[in-house]
């Protein structure tokens, strides 16, 4: 299963699937949601509802359960990532540790882990990096497998096409 990104519908919007290019990627993620494949965070929610688009449009119509709520199960994955990114090892400045605490991102990565989730995003590993905290970087500290949404797409279509393979109609 799958916890998608904020910046997945963000720059899917924006760029290669948008809402009058590919309406079919907008109709795909409630049907992989119904079929049990696709989440998202609740934190993610709120920020896409900021944008009082077409896109918050878009999400104010999924059923609030695609969007995960946080779980008491979810607070020592929180509290560990919190160590880690306050951690002088990772040398952090504070303004990204500081905005890092503050974002979805760090509700996904916990849930990820919690839920033993893939996370979805299209931000790329960063190893250098000190005035922000990726996604790939610290989905790490749970060995959190994480993709872009090229590649769940084309997972996601091949194992619709073998199903369809076994089970021809």
């Amino acid at each position: 299963m799958y916890l998608l990104d904020a910046n997945v519908f963000i720059e899917a919007k924006n760029r290669y699937f948008g809402f009058d290019i590919c309406p079919g990627f907008w109709e795909w993620l409630p049907q992989r949601y119904e079929a049990g494949i696709v989440f998202s965070v609740d934190a993610v929610r709120t920020e896409l509802l900021r944008g009082n688009d077409q896109l918050a449009d878009w999400v104010k119509m999924l059923p609030s359960s695609f969007f995960l709520s946080p779980e008491a199960a979810t607070t020592p994955y929180l509290s560990r990532l919190s160590q880690w990114a306050n951690d002088p090892i990772q040398r952090f400045q504070p303004n990204a540790i500081a905005t890092f605490l503050r974002s979805a991102d760090y509700l996904l990565i916990a849930q990820a882990a919690q839920r033993q989730f893939i996370v979805v995003t299209q931000e790329r590993p960063d190893p250098n990096a000190r005035k922000r905290i990726v996604i790939p970087e610290s989905c790490q500290l749970f060995v959190v497998l994480f993709l872009s949404p090229f590649e769940l797409v084309r997972r996601d279509w091949l194992r619709l096409l073998l199903v369809q393979l076994a089970y021809p109609r």
